[in-house]
């Protein structure tokens, strides 16, 4: 059923108990499952499985943790090159695999246009018809939107602008200089590739999280799995709200495995400036807060190496891998530039690496924030059956990345499978955890 149920003509909505929107790594999790507890249910994907890998991804891009941490609930990679990295190509084709593995019941090129309360249930409206529903879980994703400053539509016309979204490769971008707005993992490999082009690039630099590819003879990702930091809970931090705001590493997966860092592309010929604060008669204003960004970097990197180490000391880990490393502070110019004129043809083009926010405007049920966002319990959202799936830190800090949504798909599908058997809503996931352990 991987390809898409039959097309019908809008008629009687159909019935089934759960609809799970998305299928991409979440959404399939859930399916898995779903399908375990004998849960009747259909998954409704706008495009094909792992419609934005596929489509939504720069040509070069590989994933950011290595193969061997790829997983889902019953599969995982076993290719040739577990330390290497998946290729967008490769992310693709491992998930179509699962979804055909599983025999999930999808239903591609489905858009979902709206999702209302109704009768013991919900109403979900599609450009293929209409589904009821006692439950829904929503498992489209994070990233569904580029989240841009107000600034950018101000932009002079001259001045191309593309979204990470939307950027490919180097060659959809006009010859000239390249204004790289943001620093995390999207922002230092966009601003890598292009500089590698030819084209000069200043890159703005805001909060970042700075991390090395590799820690003492092991990925960091090893590291950060082994000690726990990666199943560290949302009830287990003090300010879970900030936490799902920090940005992404700075991690790049490459065949060399090095660190891309501020550093590296400084040494490559990349101008380091402020975070972007405003524009003002076409000219681009700059924070003056480069350096204490970095330093702020800098000492939260020393933080998570010192944790590292104090845990490989205790588990007697010690021996058996390599010293423990600093890496040299980030180095800023002594005076960073404030201010760049537009109208001297210095930069022709902005590339916007600022983030991405969900899409939620078919969602018809009074849950989002004054921020648009889900009001949720680890996942739990705040209304009767409705469920959340790969947000970041949802129940973990690995909830977004791929071999994070297995945990929580099996905790928030025991919620959902008591839910159902019981008719109540209490919020939290965690008395009905004893129920997933045969999983």
């Amino acid at each position: 059923m991987i390809d898409g149920l039959r097309h019908r003509q809008r008629g009687p909505a159909r019935a089934v108990t759960v609809v799970v929107i998305g299928a991409g790594q979440a959404g399939l999790a859930m399916s898995h499952h779903l399908g375990r507890r004998g849960i009747d249910h259909v998954l409704l994907e706008r495009g094909e499985v792992a419609h934005s890998w596929r489509h939504e991804r720069w040509d070069s891009l590989r994933l950011l943790t290595p193969n061997w941490q790829c997983r889902l609930p019953g599969l995982r990679y076993a290719g040739p090159d577990p330390d290497g990295f998946m290729t967008m190509p490769e992310v693709v084709a491992f998930l179509r695999a699962y979804a055909r593995r599983l025999s999930a019941p999808v239903q591609t090129g489905t858009t979902v246009l709206s999702v209302r309360p109704a009768d013991d249930g919900y109403r979900v409206i599609t450009d293929r018809g209409d589904w009821r529903c006692r439950a829904v879980v929503i498992a489209s994703g994070a990233f569904n939107l580029p989240q841009l400053p107000a600034l950018a539509a101000e932009l002079p016309p001259a001045i191309a602008s593309v979204t990470a979204r939307d950027y490919r490769n180097p060659g959809q971008l006009p010859d000239g200089g390249v204004l790289v707005v943001g620093a995390s993992a999207t922002g230092l490999q966009l601003a890598d590739e292009i500089h590698r082009s030819g084209r000069p690039v200043t890159l703005a630099v805001g909060e970042h999280v700075r991390m090395p590819r590799r820690y003492r003879g092991r990925d960091i990702q090893w590291w950060m799995e082994a000690a726990g930091i990666l199943d560290q809970r949302f009830d287990e931090v003090d300010d879970i709200d900030r936490a799902r705001r920090v940005p992404s590493p700075q991690l790049a997966g490459s065949v060399d495995q090095a660190t891309l860092d501020l550093n590296a592309l400084t040494d490559r010929g990349v101008e380091l400036v402020g975070r972007l604060a405003g524009l003002r008669d076409g000219k681009l204003q700059f924070s003056g807060s480069l350096s204490a960004r970095c330093a702020a970097a800098d000492l939260k990197l020393g933080r998570l190496l010192e944790a590292i180490d104090g845990w490989a000391r205790d588990s007697g880990l010690d021996r058996g891998a390599g010293p423990p490393e600093r890496l040299a502070p980030t180095r800023v110019p002594d005076s960073p530039r404030l201010g760049l004129d537009l109208a001297s043809g210095e930069i022709r083009t902005v590339v916007w690496a600022t983030g991405f926010r969900p899409d939620y405007s078919w969602l018809q049920v009074p849950v989002l924030d004054r921020k648009g966002q889900l009001r949720h319990h680890g996942g739990v959202v705040d209304a009767p059956g409705l469920y959340a799936l790969g947000l970041p830190f949802m129940r973990r800090r690995k909830s977004s990345f791929i071999h994070g949504v297995d945990d929580d798909a099996r905790e928030l599908g025991a919620h959902l499978a008591d839910w159902l058997a019981h008719g109540h809503h209490s919020g939290s996931v965690e008395p009905h955890l004893d129920a997933t352990l045969s999983d």
